[in-house]
């Protein structure tokens, strides 16, 4: 696949026309008859992982049968976005997708494993969310203007993590050293937010951009990391007086990033309506909408696959600009 064909907004009825063309059924029997695999492509403890858990667990309850999460980390997401890309069209594989896998990783690799629209059909967005800036309480900056200052004063001597090269976390970090007036950060790729998390409280190193959720602002209000800043257009109602890193003194640092579940092309329109129809059940319980905003997201209760289709064909056309800005490239 070439990236130029990528990159067109007209992939958008590349997309629809997948999804309008899912085999139609024929011998399924009753659908779910087994067990469903979902495959979250990050490690266990990151946003997505929370997501992809809560929405199984929810879900399962709807659909009469055990939704079983398998953690895929690897290359941003792409191992175990692949992998799903090449299963079997019947429903019983499925895949928690990001920004990352849909519209980052495809932008920033030479030979893409998978086409992020042709191989795929969403089913639903499920959240919204911003990534952050975070680092250890041992950094000597009590603000994102004090950390610029620290990191100019101190070229190459400071690191940031990731959850993994060429994932959106890893964008947000090259924006910001881009935004900063060309911060000198060496940067520090994970298999997931966990692992990368779990190093920045322990201190191994001192700053990390994750996608704000659960674990991060749990660490945050317990004071063993401190969330300087969030890059969303607006304050997040689960800090709110952590601001953003446009208030803050970084304007252009606003890195959105949707959750969503997809099938692999070509599965059967019955069982996507299926899926979909569990899924807005799912979506409407307000349990579940307060523990997305309380983990940092903003519940997404209107989706559908036409909708998640347009929605991500047009984030897949507006990120390249940005993404050719900070130079980012897998390695």
């Amino acid at each position: 696949m070439k990236r130029r064909d990528l990159l067109r907004f007209g992939m958008a009825t590349a997309a629809l026309a997948a999804l309008s063309g899912a085999a139609p059924s024929s011998g399924q029997g009753k659908y779910p008859e087994r067990p469903i695999r979902l495959v979250v492509p990050f490690a266990p403890g990151g946003e997505t992982d929370m997501v992809g858990r809560k929405w199984a667990d929810k879900v399962s309850a709807h659909l009469g049968q055990t939704i079983v999460v398998d953690n895929r980390p690897g290359a941003g997401g792409a191992v175990g976005t692949a992998e799903v890309a090449r299963a079997q069209p019947d429903g019983y594989t499925l895949l928690t997708g990001t920004t990352t896998t849909h519209v980052i990783n495809p932008l920033v690799t030479s030979n893409p494993t998978y086409d992020p629209l042709k191989d795929f059909v969403p089913i639903a967005i499920l959240t919204t969310v911003p990534t952050s800036i975070v680092v250890h309480p041992s950094v000597p900056a009590k603000n994102l203007q004090e950390l610029v200052a620290l990191v100019k004063a101190n070229p190459g001597k400071f690191s940031y993590g990731s959850a993994g090269m060429g994932s959106v976390t890893n964008l947000t970090g090259e924006l910001f050293k881009l935004r900063a007036g060309g911060l000198q950060m060496v940067h520090v790729p994970y298999k997931g937010a966990g692992p990368g998390l779990q190093d920045l409280v322990g201190g191994h190193i001192p700053i990390f951009t994750p996608i704000l959720s659960a674990a991060p602002l749990a660490h945050h209000r317990a004071g063993k990391v401190r969330i300087l800043a969030v890059c969303s257009e607006k304050r997040v109602g689960s800090v709110p007086d952590v601001p953003t890193a446009t208030e803050a003194g970084v304007p252009g640092m606003v890195v959105p990033v949707f959750n969503a579940i997809f099938a692999p092309a070509k599965t059967p329109r019955p069982i996507i309506s299926r899926l979909h129809a569990a899924t807005m059940k799912a979506m409407a319980d307000e349990a579940l909408q307060n523990d997305l905003r309380n983990a940092g997201g903003e519940p997404v209760t209107d989706s559908n696959p036409e909708k998640a289709a347009r929605f991500i064909a047009a984030e897949i056309g507006r990120w390249p600009p940005i993404v050719k800005a900070t130079g980012l490239k897998m390695e």
